[in-house]
């Protein structure tokens, strides 16, 4: 069947399966489990009131957890695990937790779990699961308490070396000695400084290249070196000042890599001069650098960029200038673009480090400005100088190496130390820079070493083992925590040695080791909030009393402190981060913090360092006032996010690259700043410091986040997701959707669910969760294995089909201006003479299409609430040579270019792409769908903007428009609408599309319920007499498909019942199928078996609607197949399929394929379902799909790609063998009409050979004349046969006839021109003589006239012919050859005269 998809309405599809039928209670939480693809499978429920709200993998087995005390039939207080090769649930022994649990972390690296919730044992709030020894624990730091001593969240740092723990709790530190020396007393204090920037150790540059231009003449003030450590107060000989009136430029240059965080500068306060305003422009990138600093006078944070001021109070010693981060640089150029007085000038211009620094060179560890003593270094062995390219071009950084023979010892191996002069207490970041391989071309020498660093204060050293291969320069974090600073009773140490076991072979025995320059970088000055008031007289110390923390606590995975937290914690405890809850505590307003609803529910760490903290909080003092609900800790404090955070609590964080993705109980910004846009959801860029929505949002709220192969899924109380703010309008996604981060939109979950999810996560311990399957959990009330918006493709699997749902999800349908009954139809107007036609009682002309009683109407349409796909049809796009599928139905998406699209969509399922089409868009329902070559023919229930289109339209699909020129449009009876149910055409007339369904006629001519088109022509024609009534379904019979059954509720003539008829290309006759009492009702759906006439299956509803049906007809008479069919089934479509396995044969389907119904199927066997497998004998559940509200849904269509498919065993004659029997009998009929058609012209020229010709006298028949065909006279000679009945013209004096008919006698009655007297055969040479007459006497107008035969019209001069073609005849005067044109294509030329009437 080729490539095959499956369409209705329905939002989840599951294959069915008796043997486990699941039923949810939404008073329980059921955990399912979701394939990498989406499918989901349910694993068990709690019991009634419980809940599941945390998960996490270690190894092979998913631990869960929440409030409940049994899963399954398994009893288990709040926590379980799931094991999934055995499908079994495991209680995790006792003593666990007492209470409920809300968050889980798997540390697979110590095979242990962490849980944390709202609990007293085994410890306050957190416990730990060993799964190696099968116990519970108290965490080491005993737990958490203070607040509501709750825990929300556990997560880990980037590194995965430290967990954070989040919540309503408080920490306390400060019962061990304070650290000491916290700042350097040599620095002076500002008002200008935080103490931060004073931390920082300003950056030697008694090396560097210093210029400042243009430089004022006085000597006192012209030495620009003065300033950058002044010897002495504001004055000559330690100030510079710029030349008068000029702005000046002071560069920097030190030729080598420098990782700076700012700049600090101290104005001159000389009469006359000092500098307002200024830049800072960092060198080589030339980029003008943005700064943040303390206002003086505020206190508060300022930014400034192209003009910074500077301020004029002599108060002010200095002010420290900081970047966005530390920026590596090989110097800086600083504009003074501002003055007071005559010129601008300053006293102290330093370059601010990153924190501290040492070199592995001596001589490039210079004095740093206040310092007491320069960074140091000390070294074992041989060490040799080497000189290294850097990132930045034009400089050079000269390190250290030293060889080592393969197998020495690491403490009989060179080693190497570094000193560095730390300024202040803080937290640190230790960087070991290693410059790459690539550059020193000893790639295959290098191996790992072991650094060890010593950071004071009573804590252990911290031991790294660090792989020196790398190609490019590197920066290797070594240590991460407290360091005390520099003083004549300690200095940190940073040790360099071969690593216990290296790594590598070397090169001809030999390892190199690499001693460069050791980095760090301060995250956060260790302070207490007092001091860092400024009140006192430097620039603060540590708090003798400790410090209070709220909502936040660290604690590395590796400590084997024993300390208690739910009292006060040693200052040796505290790590780098623990910041974060000292500065939420002051945020928040200290001890009132603990008191009050604030919580901190979610946490997750940037790679660059910074922490963002969303949960239910409003900060009103510090660095971050302001900030409600989620802020960001960086640079050694919290910082506001733009517009101030969120409007609504934060329960839940996922980071993917710098995209930051919130979920909560919020819909804007604080400052409402996106209008609605951030309904539940929202996306944070880290980069952009901007918010954006998820298209609009949810409808509810959002409570857990996950990502999963770079898509983000999303679980919540929520029933749609939101295509525009404000409204409800969107796609149906009841509890859990998923957002595509590459396409930017909603993508297709997978699985479907209906209820109100609590939690969604990656069953696996990666960090990412990248190509993992997942696990879902909450209140269900149904859920299907798949979840589709309408239409899945179907492909042969191992255990059943494999199910490939559409990739994208379908939205409702967009409200329209033009509604379907207010479109107005264009009015078609008949071309030629007007007065020939009124001539003709319209009557009698149209007899055989009028009966006494109308057919019953078909069935209701089944019900389509978008999003519904109802039709589909496949296309190989011969450009790229693509297979597409294009679907149809009742639904709107969004495409790529954001622009809204409906009702019909392009689906790339290898990109899992919808693509919509171009031009108007189809406003109502498609129900059908037929792709002829590159054209795309839409039939259903719709107009068309700017077109006269009306349920039928036609596609360009390589040009990518409207075909509007050659259809003309569909017309119902009044006050019904044009309804397209089946578009098709038949092997055995390629060029005929054959259109039925609901409507009247098709442009002027009339074609109740069904009707056809010629592609080549460009012309509606009626299929012989027609039918009266509805078609719903059309399918093919014979072994070329010339014959058509069509299926619905029809009357053909004589008001002969057929709900199942039959038609013959071949000689144009509708028959019925079988007697139509035998058929209970209406037919919606019709197949037929392999194109055999004699094997056809109908199914339908009975007249009075009360009961579904399904009846088979074996050639001889119909019987009834679906006695068991419930009265809540309605079918519409029936489908032949084939089975990899065979089934046992009986007298109605052959064993090696069944018959599919589709549709909403109810049966006592199998109770409900959406698509059912008949055998013959019995009903075999296939589908089953629901809706988005839970309920049943129905599956419209099956459809595929090959346009002829046949099974490969027939139960009739071979192809082979009927073929040469079809050429034999051809061959016969064809000689026997030649031959007919011989002894008439042999008899018409009679009479010519008796009489006097005149030689003069050109015969009609000579060569001057175009000839007539031996056909027309085969034509005429047996027009009865071939017709079968007379044409309504035949009869030119139509008075004549009607008297005839009522009886009257007419003596002058001209006899039918082809009776049987011979005189008539030699009176008229043509049948068109005898028919129509000639005009030759006439005045010359044109006539209509239809053509009774097709003709191929490829002669030169000739007009081609459709049967049926209404023509104009603009000369009759040749009895052979006539000269007509087509008034729809313009197109004149001759044609057969005996092919008219």
């Amino acid at each position: 069947m080729g490539s095959v998809g499956l369409a209705g309405a329905f939002a989840g599809l599951d294959l069915f399966d008796n043997s486990s039928t699941v039923t949810f209670d939404p008073s329980t939480s059921s955990l399912l489990s979701r394939t990498s693809s989406g499918a989901l499978a349910s694993l068990g429920s709690t019991n009634s009131g419980g809940s599941i709200l945390a998960g996490c993998a270690l190894n092979d087995v998913f631990y869960f957890a929440g409030s409940f005390s049994s899963i399954g039939s398994t009893s288990a207080a709040n926590i379980a695990s799931y094991t999934p090769s055995s499908g079994a649930f495991t209680a995790l022994g006792s003593n666990g937790p007492n209470g409920a649990i809300n968050a889980l972390y798997c540390d697979t690296a110590n095979s242990k779990v962490w849980a944390g919730g709202h609990f007293t044992s085994p410890g306050s709030s957190v416990a730990v699961w060993d799964a190696h020894a099968n116990s519970w624990s108290a965490a080491p730091f005993k737990g958490l308490a203070g607040a509501e001593g709750e825990v929300l969240s556990i997560t880990s740092n980037y590194s995965q070396s430290s967990l954070f723990f989040s919540g309503s709790f408080s920490t306390s530190f400060g019962t061990g000695a304070p650290l000491n020396n916290t700042n350097n007393p040599n620095v002076p204090f500002s008002p200008g400084a935080s103490p931060f920037s004073s931390s920082l150790v300003p950056i030697p540059l008694q090396g560097a290249e210093i210029e400042g231009s243009p430089s004022s003449t006085d000597p006192s003030y012209s030495n620009i070196q003065n300033i950058l450590c002044p010897a002495g107060p504001d004055g000559p000989g330690n100030t510079w000042f710029a030349a008068d009136g000029n702005t000046a430029l002071i560069t920097v240059r030190d030729y080598s890599s420098i990782s700076a965080y700012g700049v600090r500068l101290g104005n001159t306060f000389q009469s006359g001069h000092g500098t307002t305003a200024f830049s800072v422009t960092s060198i080589p990138d030339n980029a003008v650098q943005t700064l943040s600093y303390v206002d003086p006078v505020t206190g508060q944070n300022q930014t400034c960029s192209t003009t910074c001021p500077l301020s004029t109070n002599s108060s002010i010693l200095y002010q420290d200038f900081l970047f966005t981060g530390p920026v590596t640089l090989s110097g800086v150029q600083i504009t003074l673009s501002g003055w007071t007085g005559t010129s601008a000038g300053l006293h102290i211009l330093q370059l601010l480090s990153t924190g501290a620094f040492a070199s592995a060179i001596s001589s490039n560890n210079t004095q740093s400005c206040y310092a007491p003593n320069p960074s140091n270094s000390t070294s074992t062995g041989t060490w040799t100088q080497k000189n290294a390219n850097t990132n930045i071009p034009a400089t050079l950084q000269t390190v250290l190496v030293s060889t080592v023979a393969v197998g020495t010892p690491a403490s009989q191996a060179p080693s190497f130390t570094w000193m560095p002069y730390v300024s202040a207490s803080g937290n640190y970041d230790v960087n070991l820079i290693v410059p790459g391989c690539t550059d020193f071309q000893d790639c295959s020498l290098r191996t790992s070493v072991q650094i060890t660093v010593f950071p004071g204060g009573g804590q252990s050293p911290w031991v790294t083992n660090v792989s020196q291969t790398n190609t490019a320069d590197q920066a290797t974090l070594v240590y991460s925590g407290p360091i005390i600073p520099s003083s004549s009773n300690f200095v940190t140490t940073v040790s360099l040695t071969l690593a216990a076991t290296p790594t590598g072979s070397g090169q001809g025995g030999q390892y190199e080791l690499v001693a460069g320059n050791v980095q760090l970088v301060l995250t956060s000055a260790n302070v207490s909030s007092n001091a860092a008031s400024g009140s006192s007289g430097s620039n603060g110390t540590l708090s003798q009393g400790g410090q209070e923390g709220f909502g936040f606590f660290e604690w590395p995975i590796s400590s084997s402190s024993t300390a208690d937290a739910t009292t006060a914690l040693p200052n040796t405890t505290e790590t780098s981060f623990d910041n974060v809850g000292f500065d939420l505590f002051s945020g928040l307003g200290g001890v009132s913090s603990l008191t009050s609803s604030a919580a901190i529910a979610a946490v997750v760490q940037h790679p660059s360092g910074a922490i963002f903290l969303g949960g239910t909080f409003t900060l009103s003092t510090g660095p971050a006032s302001g900030a409600a609900n989620i802020v960001v800790y960086k640079n050694g404090a919290l910082a506001t996010l733009s517009n101030n955070g969120l409007n609504g609590p934060v329960t839940s964080l996922a980071l993917y690259g710098n995209q930051l993705y919130v979920g909560g109980s919020f819909a804007d910004t604080s400052s409402n700043s996106t209008q609605g846009k951030l309904s539940g959801v929202a996306m944070y860029d880290v980069q952009a410091n901007t918010w954006a929505g998820l298209n609009a949002g949810v409808n509810g709220n959002v409570v857990r986040l996950a990502l999963a192969n770079e898509e983000i899924q999303i679980a919540g109380n929520f029933s749609k997701v939101l295509s525009a703010p404000g409204t409800n309008m969107g796609m149906d996604a009841s509890g859990f959707a998923t957002w595509g981060i590459s396409t930017g939109s909603w993508v297709n979950s997978g699985g479907f669910v209906f209820g109100n999810m609590t939690f969604v996560g990656n069953g696996t311990s990666s960090s990412n969760g990248q190509g993992q399957s997942q696990f879902l959990a909450g209140n269900l009330e149904n859920m299907a294995q798949y979840g589709a918006s309408g239409f899945v493709m179907l492909s042969n699997g191992n255990n059943g089909p494999n199910v490939m749902p559409l990739g994208v999800q379908l939205d409702d349908t967009m409200e329209s201006s033009s509604p379907l009954s207010s479109r107005k139809r264009r009015s078609h107007h008949r071309r030629g003479p007007v007065a020939w036609i009124p001539h003709i009682k319209f009557s009698n002309l149209f007899a055989r299409q009028t009966t006494g009683d109308q057919p019953a109407p078909l069935p209701t349409l089944p019900p389509a609430p978008a999003p519904a796909v109802l039709a589909g049809a496949f296309w190989t796009n011969s450009t790229s040579s693509k297979e597409l599928a294009i679907i149809g139905g009742n639904f709107s998406f969004s495409s790529s270019s954001s622009t809204e699209s409906q009702a019909l969509a392009i689906y790339d399922s290898s990109s899992s792409t919808l693509t919509g089409l171009q031009g108007s868009q189809v406003n109502g329902t498609v129900r059908a769908l037929l792709v002829d070559d590159n054209q795309l023919f839409v039939g259903g229930e719709f107009t068309l903007g700017g077109t006269s289109a009306n349920g039928l339209a036609v596609y360009d699909l390589m040009t990518q428009g409207w075909n509007t020129s050659s259809l003309q449009a569909l017309r119902s009876s009044t006050g019904s609408p044009v309804v397209v149910r089946s578009i098709t055409t038949s092997t055995f007339k390629p060029n005929l599309i054959i259109v039925a369904g609901s409507f009247s006629q098709a442009g002027s001519l009339p074609c109740p319920g069904i009707c056809s088109f010629d592609m080549s022509m460009g012309q509606w024609n009626s299929l012989g007499n027609g039918i009266q009534g509805e078609v719903s379904s059309v399918k093919y019979a014979g072994n070329n498909q010339e014959l058509l059954i069509a299926a619905g509720s029809i009357v053909l003539s004589g008001n002969t019942p057929a709900n199942v008829a039959q038609f013959s290309f071949s000689n144009t006759t509708w028959t019925a199928v079988g007697s139509g009492a035998d058929i209970p009702g209406p037919v919606t759906a019709l197949e037929v078996d392999n194109t055999n006439a004699s094997s056809i299956f109908a199914a339908g509803r009975t007249s009075d609607g009360s009961s579904p049906f399904l009846s088979f007809w074996n050639g001889v008479s119909w019987n009834n197949i679906g006695s068991s069919l419930q009265s809540t089934t309605n079918v519409s479509q029936l489908v032949m399929v084939p089975l990899q396995n065979t089934h046992a044969a009986n007298s109605v389907i052959e064993s090696d394929r069944m018959l599919m119904l589709s549709g909403s199927l109810a049966d006592s066997s199998f109770g409900t379902a959406s698509s059912v497998l008949f055998d013959g004998t019995n009903f075999i559940p296939y589908f089953s799909s629901m809706s988005s509200q839970g309920t049943l849904g129905f599956v419209s269509s099956l459809f595929y790609s090959y346009a002829s498919f046949s099974f490969s065993q027939h139960h009739f004659l071979a192809v082979g063998v009927v073929i040469l029997i079809s050429i034999a009998i051809a061959a016969g009929v064809v000689f026997l009409l030649a031959l007919i058609g011989i002894l008439w012209t042999l008899f018409s020229r009679r009479d010519d050979k008796l009489g006097k010709v005149d030689p003069a006298e050109e015969d009609d028949d000579s060569i001057s004349h175009r000839p007539s065909s031996l056909l027309e006279h085969i034509n005429a000679a047996t027009r009865t046969t071939i017709l079968g009945t007379q044409s309504p013209f035949n009869n030119f004096n139509i008075e004549k006839e009607e008297a005839a008919r009522e009886g009257a006698v007419t003596p002058t009655a001209e006899p039918d021109p082809f009776g049987p007297d011979a005189s008539n055969y030699l009176r008229a040479e043509t049948p068109s003589d005898a028919v129509i007459g000639t005009l030759a006497a006439e005045e010359e107008v044109s006539r209509p006239a239809h053509a009774r035969y097709s003709f191929d019209g490829s002669g030169e001069g000739e007009m081609p012919l459709t049967a049926g073609l209404e023509v104009e005849v603009l000369d009759d005067r040749d009895n052979a050859w006539w000269y007509a044109r087509n008034p729809h294509s313009g197109q004149e030329g001759v044609v057969p005269a005996a092919y008219l009437y």
